[in-house]
């Protein structure tokens, strides 16, 4: 696995917490998570990746951590989070 594929399928899987934590009521966890999704975000924005992954990782990197999420965005974070894990899968 390289570095490029680490960073994106991390990514995806704290996006998939982050939305499953958000529609289970637990928002606090889900904030811990965005928080972790932004330390793998970051480096992403470096990789040679398609221009839309690196749109999904400045999105992460922009969010405030201490807002709530409200359901629209954690739909956003799952929706990003198939993005990512697809790319990851088929890109290569």
């Amino acid at each position: 696995m390289t570095e490029t594929q680490l960073l994106i399928g991390s990514l995806s899987n704290d996006l998939f917490r982050v939305a499953s934590l958000t529609q289970r009521g637990s928002t606090k966890a889900a904030l811990k998570f965005l928080q972790e999704a932004k330390r793998w975000s970051v480096p992403l924005q470096k990789q040679d990746v398609a221009e839309y992954i690196i749109k999904i990782a400045q999105d992460v990197s922009a969010c405030n951590p201490n807002d709530d999420i409200s359901m629209a965005d954690a739909e956003r974070y799952l929706m990003n989070g198939v993005l990512l894990q697809n790319y990851v899968l088929h890109a290569h």
